[in-house]
């Protein structure tokens, strides 16, 4: 992930949560700690992400609907789920990550 890329998820995920998310509320969605962690994010934004801390933006991605299901957590398209039921059991799961998130942000 690069530093524009972490800068639009931090966009895309304002979007999904219905509230403008800071660098802050990006430091405690990535369990970063509360002194410098703001500024952690300031600087990923510009050089990119480490690796450890990619993993859990493209987790947290997962709230948005710009961003896929990672497929090890895509249990909608196995075969023993109905078709007509995917849709809805995929905004189930995106709306367990925005909770999750919320969560996260206190």
């Amino acid at each position: 992930m690069t530093g524009p890329e972490l800068k639009q998820l931090r966009n895309d995920l304002s979007d999904a949560l219905g509230r403008q998310l800071t660098a802050i509320d990006m430091a405690r969605l990535c369990g970063l700690p509360e002194k410098g962690g703001a500024d952690t994010i300031r600087r990923w934004e510009v050089s990119g992400p480490t690796l450890e801390a990619t993993k859990v933006l493209r987790v947290l991605a997962m709230a948005s609907e710009r961003y896929p299901i990672l497929e090890k957590f895509d249990i909608f398209d196995r075969h023993d789920v109905r078709e007509e039921d995917r849709p809805a059991r995929r905004a189930a799961f995106r709306e367990q990550m925005r909770d999750e998130a919320r969560r996260r942000l206190g």
